[in-house]
């Protein structure tokens, strides 16, 4: 059987929505899954997306809501891998946690639409891009909010998903998700880096938190996590850095310091190389989108 990774996402009780709008050059995570929803808006991009036991083609406007677990990923068209290609991927991912809501969702009736919703994604749905329009604006503009209001368009999504009738799953009927996955360790291991990500966490000391020598942990850690400790750290980094561009007034020298770079020049070429955009650039293509 193929490795699937177990991402993990940075979301917490505190802050269980995680939204943004992305553009790259393709789309590069390999067959994957995680305990959160994800709901992934494909504005530009052809390709195949692999869900569950599915495969098939996918096209720009299409929408994806993914369940907590399913194994994914979508591979763009091979013209997108061409050096001489312009063409890029972007659109609207939303990520949120298991629990949302569940109270409310399981137990009240306003929920129920959005209860068998939930249930039906543990397949995986498919929305087609001439399903709803405005679903495809709500994706288009959920990432250029936040708070309340960023919440409020997502029940409006979640709303609007589970009216639409025509919506398909993607697995078969038969499909009966086997993926097994020892989590205990390595969730007590991304839960230390959660919280102390920005300050300077030594190889030395995650492997001893982890009650492992340097080179075992670094081994173990990739073969979880599908990176490096250290392309870890920056990814987890660069994401805050992106949420803050979009949500604070701040200079990029300070945030390159909120967000543990001991130099502006290595902020710089890290977010660019995650990116695509040095960080001031990027600001200003999220908010003129």
């Amino acid at each position: 059987m193929k490795a699937i990774m177990n991402e993990r996402l940075l979301i917490s009780k505190s802050s269980p929505l995680s939204v943004r709008f992305y553009d790259y050059k393709h789309f590069t995570y390999p067959l994957h899954f995680h305990t959160e929803y994800e709901i992934i808006y494909i504005k530009e991009s052809t390709g195949t997306r692999f869900v569950g036991n599915n495969i098939s083609k996918y096209e720009a406007g299409d929408v994806l809501l993914i369940g907590s677990n399913l194994p994914h990923f979508l591979k763009s068209d091979d013209i997108y891998h061409s050096a001489e290609s312009v063409l890029r991927v972007k659109g609207t991912i939303i990520q949120f946690e298991k629990e949302f809501m569940y109270y409310a969702i399981n137990n009240y009736p306003h929920f129920i639409k959005i209860k068998n919703l939930f249930q039906e994604s543990e397949r995986g749905i498919f929305f087609a891009k001439d399903c709803s329009k405005k679903l495809k604006n709500l994706l288009e503009k959920i990432s250029l909010e936040n708070g309340l209001n960023q919440l409020f368009s997502f029940l409006e999504i979640l709303k609007e998903m589970s009216e639409i009738e025509s919506r398909q799953r993607i697995s078969t009927s038969d499909f009966v998700n086997e993926t097994i996955y020892d989590t205990t360790r390595i969730d007590k291991i991304i839960s230390y880096l959660n919280k102390n990500y920005t300050r300077n966490v030594t190889l030395d000391e995650i492997a001893s938190f982890a009650a492992m020598n340097p080179s075992a942990f670094c081994r173990y850690f990739k073969s979880k996590t599908g990176k490096s400790f250290k392309n870890y750290i920056i990814d987890m980094r660069i994401g805050y850095a992106c949420k803050l561009l979009m949500m604070e007034d701040i200079s990029i020298s300070q945030l390159s310091i909120k967000c543990g770079f001991e130099t502006l020049s290595y902020f710089n070429r890290a977010f660019k190389k995650n990116t695509g955009y040095v960080p001031s650039q990027y600001k200003n293509t999220i908010l003129e989108s």
